[in-house]
């Protein structure tokens, strides 16, 4: 049997000011401006690394790390192929979770919403400035499928590496973007003694519904 090791050690306190609802952005893309800067400034590994998660038909959830590819007041935008997993999921259950995980300022930033397809034209734009290594590894693997080996991977990157040389790859038709569009955004900032704050923008009903603000318990 395994020895649960003494976690205790591990505990950390929150030592940062908080966040006050008079410190808050009028909109919950600013604000987000404004940490997303804060992230890119104190150097964080990744900043745009963001845990997604989904669910299929069933409910069953599902979860991973991706990269946003970018943001604005009608959402966050990622990558991913639609026969993948998570698009199998996305196509049963339009609907997502995230969370970008900034530690080391004692912030994450949570987000609920649908998803949508961006279009083609958009996924041609995310698609074109990518490295063409990057390229010939979303054209040759047939993503979350089972594959034999690595050796399998590489192989079938090499080959279309030699078949396509001096051309321009295409984007695969069942690669491109998705949106997350927000129907709630969390500002979480550690709190001493575990008393966190959480500050939401939640989505008013209907279309164009207007945002509020609430303060949730830690």
């Amino acid at each position: 049997m395994a020895v649960v090791p003494d976690l205790s050690r591990m505990r950390r306190d929150y030592s940062t000011r908080g966040l006050r609802e008079e410190d808050l952005a009028p909109t919950w893309v600013e604000q987000f401006d404004r940490w997303f800067a804060d992230a890119v400034a104190a150097e964080l590994p990744e900043p745009n690394a963001v845990v997604v998660a989904t669910a299929d038909a069933d409910g069953a959830p599902d979860a991973r790390i991706v990269l946003v590819k970018g943001y604005d007041e009608a959402g966050f935008v990622f990558v991913s192929n639609s026969a993948s997993a998570k698009g199998a999921q996305l196509a049963a259950n339009p609907r997502a979770a995230l969370v970008f995980p900034w530690h080391a300022l004692q912030r994450q930033v949570r987000v609920t919403g649908r998803v949508e397809w961006v279009g083609e034209r958009a996924s041609d734009d995310l698609w074109e400035p990518r490295p063409r290594g990057a390229k010939l590894a979303a054209a040759a693997s047939v993503q979350s499928t089972p594959v034999d080996s690595r050796e399998e991977l590489v192989d079938r990157l090499r080959r279309l590496d030699a078949e396509t040389a001096g051309e321009e790859l295409p984007r695969p038709p069942a690669w491109g973007g998705y949106r997350v569009v927000p129907d709630a955004v969390e500002f979480w900032q550690g709190g001493a003694d575990r008393l966190h704050d959480r500050l939401r923008f939640v989505r008013g009903d209907g279309e164009g519904g207007a945002w509020s603000v609430q303060r949730l318990a830690p």
